[in-house]
């Protein structure tokens, strides 16, 4: 409305003027914009998180808007707009000025299992945003509440298979849902499916014996972890973290081949001029090589991702097509 409103008036002063008059404002203006464009950013920028405040995108989200910060004097306004299983923030992003001053900071849920999970999506990930950069992968963790007679994982699963459909797993978006799917199918157990909003709200619903088992980025769960409110049985990774080594494997633990993770990448809606994309891909990439970004990641036990725009489009690709394979392997339902 108010760039409508500015479109009108200018028009009636240009028809005010002669027609070099009004040539010479219009160039004005252009001229203005050219170069406003040129010393991109020249104005605030806003990250678009799809989950609600406390998630391990948001974490990484301000650690990387402050480094832009840093590097460009510009502030980034962090937007954490959680639900709908991330359409609410997907349709923040793209309702937003294709202007480069929108970024979202997008997830293996929104950007590439929805795809796999829902029969009818509002949006297309691959037609709908511009891959700027990768930006980290967080393993998940397995969790069951300090209390659960549950020591170990075979404990727990032979108690799902006693009794099939008793036990329940809490799971946060689509991605950890469709996760939560392939720890079942790759486990031969049948547990009770409970959707949360987020990674952290499973976290609590485990706290508070909600579930029997909750899935869970390690960025989210670690500090309950560490402080023994809940029990970590499992990380679904090739091989123990460094910095949890006392967490073993799914994989060691006999469910072959249970190795996953969430990952977070920063897009673009689709009609942001190539410049201002390559521009912002160039400062993730440079954000991304740091030590000091190396170090920050490392303390959180997550992995960052081959940065720059030709690797996240391909990864997003076989992203799509993984999950729907698993998908179908695990027959799961389209919802």
């Amino acid at each position: 409305m108010t760039h409508y409103t500015h479109s009108v008036s200018r028009r009636k002063a240009l028809q005010s003027l002669t027609g070099g008059a009004a040539l010479a404002l219009e160039l004005a203006a252009f001229t203005t914009a050219s170069a406003q464009e040129a010393v991109y950013p020249s104005r605030p920028l806003h990250f678009v998180i799809p989950f609600p405040s406390g998630s391990g995108a948001e974490l990484a989200a301000r650690f990387f808007g402050q480094k832009i910060t840093e590097l460009t004097g510009q502030p980034v306004v962090i937007e954490p707009k959680g639900g709908g299983n991330g359409f609410i923030g997907v349709q923040a992003a793209l309702s937003a000025p294709r202007d480069g001053y929108t970024i979202f900071f997008g997830s293996n849920s929104t950007l590439a299992t929805n795809v796999a999970l829902f029969k009818s999506l509002p949006y297309d990930p691959l037609k709908d945003f511009v891959p700027i950069s990768l930006v980290l992968r967080s393993p998940i963790l397995l969790l069951v509440p300090a209390s659960s007679p549950y020591k170990t994982l075979p404990s727990l699963i032979a108690a799902a298979k006693l009794k099939p459909g008793t036990l329940s797993i809490g799971t946060g978006s689509a991605g950890y849902q469709m996760m939560g799917a392939l720890f079942a199918e790759k486990a031969g157990v049948q547990m009770l499916s409970v959707p949360y909003k987020s990674a952290p709200d499973t976290v609590r619903a485990v706290l508070v014996g909600e579930v029997s088992m909750g899935v869970a980025d390690i960025t989210s769960a670690m500090p309950l972890v560490s402080s023994g409110k809940v029990r970590a049985l499992a990380v679904a990774s090739a091989k123990r973290l460094p910095g949890a080594p006392d967490i073993p494997t799914a994989v060691e633990q006999g469910v072959a081949d249970f190795t996953t993770a969430p990952w977070n990448g920063a897009m673009a809606p689709a009609g942001v001029p190539k410049p201002i994309v390559d521009k912002l891909s160039e400062l993730f990439v440079s954000i991304i090589a740091m030590p000091e970004t190396i170090e920050f990641f490392n303390r959180q036990n997550v992995e960052l991702m081959p940065a720059g725009q030709e690797s996240m489009r391909k990864f997003q690709i076989e992203e799509v097509e993984r999950w729907k394979r698993i998908a179908t392997v695990a027959k799961i339902e389209k919802q």
